[in-house]
């Protein structure tokens, strides 16, 4: 979509994310009910919020990113019963899964109702819906009267921000108003599960994950990965849901994913990132608190190392992940080594991130860590 937003004064706005003040959602209400944009807290990742049953605020939101028009939003409500209103229909397994995780991080593609507009949806016939569980969220949601179509707040592509710093990065001088609700805690957006699909099926792996619903729906498919002869987003054709493209999630830097056997993915990076430091380049290193030590040559070369949990801890890499990505962009570095974590828990949801970060630059090594081949 054109860029072709008009400048407005940004407001940053502290607002307590465990009993939010009234004066100050009312204020963000006020703005939504006359068809204006608020970037406001979620479990997950910051929103970028309109009316879900306004085409012009929904317009306003495609602009403020930078985001095609066949990118569908997600309909964000306050409780179950408000389903009924964006939604044409709301089958047995949805309510299933709407009664064990929401509120929650978990988006349903659903029938798409009369009311919500088919600029929301991408012009398709179904409506992506999830009920936010963070106080700020849902105080806004209430106060606005409405459902609130709230994409990550971020400009279209780039990281997704987890704080309202990283929305104010993006955003700024493009929304009136943003609530500063502190770190979001989930890091990675809302799982999607198509339930218009003859079988479920997870279209966007994130907060809620495969195994969790699996104990619901046993019935549900995992999501196809990304891969890197998928064709780019084409315009004119509609996305199913958000996160679908092969380059999504991405530092404004060149970021390359090692796959493989953990030590071969360490011995790799290391002598990738030796290379680039001989060259003169600055490297920045996301990895997991395993690999530190055999990264130390690296870090006393000049590398910038970033570890933010341990493997066996993937909801800490999950809400640590884009804040990291952020800081070693900001660092000014020329390249972003990253390691691959395992596909378990919301380990599968960053994996797809860093997937899509990468854009294809993948690099898969054996496991003797004597060969690499890199995969675009």
């Amino acid at each position: 979509m054109a860029d072709d937003i008009k400048a407005v004064p940004t407001e940053v706005i502290p607002v307590d994310p465990r009993q939010p003040e009234a004066a100050v959602i009312e204020r963000a209400a006020a703005l939504l009910r006359a068809g204006e944009l608020v970037v406001f807290p979620t479990e997950t990742v910051y929103g970028l919020g309109g009316d879900a049953l306004r085409e012009e605020a929904a317009r306003r939101i495609f602009a403020a990113k930078g985001r095609p028009l066949t990118d569908p939003l997600i309909v964000h409500i306050a409780q179950i019963e408000e389903l009924e209103r964006v939604a044409a229909a709301v089958p047995e397994r949805a309510r299933r899964l709407a009664e064990a995780f929401w509120p929650g991080p978990l988006t349903l593609i659903l029938p798409r109702g009369e009311h919500v507009p088919r600029l929301v949806t991408a012009g398709l016939e179904t409506v992506a819906v999830r009920m936010p569980s963070h106080p700020v969220a849902q105080a806004l949601i209430r106060a606005a009267g409405t459902p609130i179509a709230a994409p990550s707040a971020n400009r279209f592509k780039h990281v997704s921000p987890t704080t309202a710093q990283h929305a104010l990065a993006d955003l700024n001088g493009r929304v009136p108003l943003i609530l500063d609700g502190g770190p979001t805690t989930v890091g990675v957006e809302s799982t999607v599960v198509d339930l218009c699909a003859a079988v479920p099926r997870i279209l966007r792996p994130g907060g809620t994950s495969l195994e969790a619903l699996r104990q619901v729906l046993p019935e549900v498919e995992p999501p196809q990965p990304p891969r890197a002869s998928q064709p780019e987003h084409e315009e004119g054709e509609a996305q199913r849901a958000p996160g679908q493209l092969l380059v999504h999630y991405s530092p404004t830097v060149p970021l390359f994913l090692f796959e493989g056997e953990d030590q071969a993915q360490r011995t790799a990076i290391v002598a990738d990132a030796l290379q680039r430091l001989e060259r003169g380049e600055r490297v920045g290193i996301l990895a997991a608190s395993e690999d530190v030590e055999t990264l130390r040559p690296c870090e006393e070369r000049g590398a910038l190392v970033r570890a933010p949990a341990s493997l066996e801890e993937p909801e800490k890499v999950a809400a640590a992940l884009f804040a990291t990505l952020r800081e070693l962009e900001a660092a000014a570095v020329d390249v972003i080594l990253c390691r691959s974590f395992r596909p378990v828990g919301l380990g599968l949801a960053v994996q797809d991130r860093l997937r899509r970060a990468a854009g294809g630059r993948i690099i898969r090594v054996d496991p003797s860590a004597t060969a690499a081949e890199e995969v675009r």
